[in-house]
């Protein structure tokens, strides 16, 4: 028999949703609750994506807590281990350790209508008993990996970019690279110049534009420590900077126009070869997939034992690949950089609702809708940090997740202080929000573009992104608004 723990609050995952919120509450005084990890450390994808290359394409002073400001971050855009390490400094000087469960990875989430609290259970056959649960599972976390024919043959080693196998040596090895995403773009540059060949497999060129990257200098960590306010305005000056990006993604393709140039150049200055520069070069407006950034992926690929293959996998036989024009490559290695689900992220969630209302079964059929990208109608006291629609192409997403993490809290208070049980969304409040959305999407980069992305659910609907700015979304949550929601039943 599993153990079973009552709480207050659930809070599963301890990326920067999960512990975002978990500060949240012991700031307001809230010690009853429990932090769900599925792993044995927290950090989320900054935990579990450990590809040589490894780095966030926002700049760390944006990337991180406004109220966890860290001065001593040794480049502009800092690699995997830093973040990392920032995130376990933070869980350690909150004291959020006592709280973590690890090893708990949550398999489902039942709402009992007459206890009226939340039942979750986990792989190890626990279960938790709370009253609110928080999911801050994210989307990058799932990885997606392609069914190749034939590769059960393939003997060599095969694996994907956020399951990176260290015991694998790659120096002088054939190796067959299947994907040109965010990962790609910063792995293949520090694997190139030790496998003695790469066949890159590219179904769709990204734009990538150029990264202004750089390590900081000690000047400014040292008046970052010890001046304060200075990095706040440091801080100020990139949020508005990339912001100023949005207007481009949203119905101003215009802009976009002026970005592509400065991506043609990019690849110019790395690409000699008229061919290769054909084969890399996008035919679709930039912003419409995401907008990569690096310095040494196109001279990577320029190498001579690169070569870019556009022709696709037909077949995987035991030490080779072989193309779509059907020439074989042998190879002694597969590395998948294919990216994650995302729009089907949620489908194998076992959450329960309302007259048992399966939300994944729901969302996989009719598409992921919430109201403001946190609450569900028919869903009382679940809430989402960095759900759908939340996600961004311009700036932090971390910014989003300070406005989630106030909203919950204080959606919390409202039911306390209201003495009713729960809060429930009304579903034509949560119509509203999405066909907002949707009618702003529908005039965006994302669906005007002429591309297919990762950001479209299986109907071509865009369920990931945030069309426009997010001082909007801060705007829009810096209050719950009571009007869009049930008060349901009487606290004990």
């Amino acid at each position: 028999m599993g153990k079973r723990t009552e709480t207050e609050v659930v809070i599963v995952g301890t990326g920067f949703s999960g512990l975002g919120m978990a500060i949240k509450l012991r700031k307001e005084g809230r010690e009853d609750f429990v932090v769900l990890e599925k792993a044995d450390e927290v950090g989320g994808t900054w935990r579990d994506n450990t590809y040589p290359g490894c780095a966030c394409d926002i700049q760390s002073h944006m990337y991180s807590f406004s109220f966890e400001q860290n001065p001593d971050w040794t480049r502009s855009y800092s690699p995997q281990p830093e973040i990392w390490q920032y995130m376990r400094g933070v869980a350690a000087k909150h004291e959020l350790y006592p709280y973590i469960r690890f090893g708990q990875e949550m398999t489902g989430a039942r709402w009992d209508a007459d206890e009226q609290r939340w039942h979750i259970t986990t792989k190890n056959g626990d279960e938790f008993v709370s009253r609110f649960l928080t999911l801050g599972v994210g989307a990058l976390h799932l990885p997606q990996i392609p069914r190749l024919p034939g590769i059960e043959k393939f003997e060599g080693a095969a694996f994907h970019s956020a399951q990176w196998d260290h015991d694998v040596d790659l120096r002088g090895k054939r190796v067959a690279v299947v994907g040109t995403g965010a990962s790609a773009v910063q792995f293949v540059p520090r694997i190139a110049k030790d496998v003695e060949r790469l066949h890159l497999f590219q179904r769709t060129p990204p734009w990538i534009m150029p990264k202004p990257d750089f390590a900081m200098p000690g000047w400014a960590k040292a008046l970052f420590a010890k001046v304060p306010g200075t990095q706040r305005l440091y801080r100020d000056a990139l949020y508005w900077m990339l912001e100023a990006r949005a207007i481009g993604f949203n119905g101003h393709p215009g802009v976009m126009k002026l970005g592509q140039l400065l991506a043609k150049r990019n690849i110019n200055r790395g690409v000699k070869d008229r061919e290769l520069r054909g084969k890399v070069t996008p035919d679709y407006t930039m912003g419409c997939k995401r907008v990569l950034i690096s310095n040494d992926y196109y001279p990577a690929l320029a190498r001579d034992n690169v070569d870019v293959i556009t022709d696709g996998v037909t077949e995987v036989r035991e030490r080779s690949v072989v193309d779509g024009a059907g020439v074989e490559h042998e190879v002694d290695a597969i590395i998948y950089g294919t990216g994650f689900h995302v729009t089907d992220a949620f489908d194998d969630l076992e959450v329960t609702g309302v007259d048992g209302r399966n939300l994944g079964k729901e969302w996989s059929s009719e598409g992921m809708r919430t109201h403001l990208g946190i609450t569900v109608s028919g869903f009382p006291n679940l809430f989402f940090l960095l759900g759908p629609n939340t996600g961004l192409g311009h700036n932090s997403v971390v910014f989003m997740i300070e406005s989630q993490i106030s909203y919950v809290a204080e959606a919390m208070r409202l039911v306390e202080s209201s003495g009713a049980a729960a809060l429930d969304t009304r579903e034509e409040a949560q119509d509203r929000f999405n066909a907002e959305i949707q009618e702003k999407l529908e005039k965006g980069i994302w669906t005007q573009g002429g591309c297919k992305s990762w950001y479209l659910d299986a109907k071509g609907v865009n369920r990931t992104i945030w069309p426009g700015f997010t001082w909007r979304y801060w705007l829009q949550t810096r209050k719950v608004d009571s009007a869009a929601y049930d008060l349901v039943g009487r606290s004990e």
